[in-house]
């Protein structure tokens, strides 16, 4: 899954996509690399971000919707939104999938709306919002309690109409540095619900801390961290860079085929 943010303010490449031929350029070169799902997001949610309107969104969203839809029809596209508004607009523009960090917290609308839509649901865990998610990271036993959490909220978002489903851990997202690497590495455990993985650690602030470098030199270290995700079982990496990341893919089946 191929980050593409619409946003100025994004962690690592805010505002590089804003431009509309430098967006079709970049959809095309992730495409050809590799990408099997594009992810359009026009809104930040790295911590401390202050939400925008429904109406900044659709306006950064809606042309680049449009474009690439129009461009290359046969991308699958999702949507990065937690607004009922945004996934009612965005599936009548031909989008394929919801991507919501929220998992329904933060729009009291939106899983009708992705019910009503019939695409296939990302739902992420996460506590509290951009602006307070850093403060909510205290846990009796970390995958025991996100274990949990998608157990009660598989429950609410079936009994909505939604039968796709994708789960994310939401590692970055109220969880410290090292809580999301307890997450990587026991991400196994959250194959007990039987559904496809979606993780996203792609040059976030857990990898250049512990590396002592930036996010803009933190690729080595992402590749790392994909090569354990696909270990322990993740289905879909969402990632800035879809080059590398569809190398490393390409090295871990190759290596499986050999496994016992």
């Amino acid at each position: 899954m191929s980050i593409l943010n619409l946003t100025p303010d994004s962690f690592y490449d805010g505002g590089s996509n804003s431009n509309a031929d430098r967006l079709l350029k970049k959809v095309e070169t992730d495409l050809s690399s590799g990408a099997g799902i594009l992810d359009l997001g026009a809104w930040s949610s790295r911590p401390g971000s202050i939400p925008i309107s429904v109406a900044q969104e659709w306006a950064r969203l809606e042309p680049a919707l449009k474009s690439i839809r129009k461009n290359f029809p046969d991308a699958i596209i999702s949507i990065d939104t937690y607004r009922a508004e945004i996934v009612t607009m965005a599936a009548a523009e031909g989008a394929d999938m919801i991507n919501d960090i929220s998992a329904g917290n933060l729009d009291e609308n939106m899983l009708e709306s992705v019910a009503n839509s019939g695409l296939p649901y990302v739902l992420m865990h996460m506590r509290g919002n951009s602006l307070t998610m850093t403060e909510l990271n205290d846990y009796d036993d970390l995958l025991t309690d996100i274990s949990k959490f998608f157990r009660d909220t598989l429950e609410i978002v079936r009994q909505a109409g939604i039968t796709d489903i994708i789960l994310d851990p939401g590692i970055g997202f109220s969880k410290k540095m090292n809580q999301s690497f307890e997450l990587l590495a026991r991400l196994t455990e959250l194959k007990l619900f039987d559904l496809p993985i979606l993780v996203g650690l792609s040059r976030k602030s857990m990898i250049a801390k512990l590396l002592n470098t930036d996010t803009a030199h933190a690729l080595n270290g992402t590749t790392a961290a994909h090569m354990i995700a696909l270990e322990n079982k993740a289905s879909i990496l969402r990632v800035h860079d879809v080059k590398e990341a569809a190398e490393a893919i390409k090295i871990f089946k190759t290596c499986k085929q050999f496994s016992a």
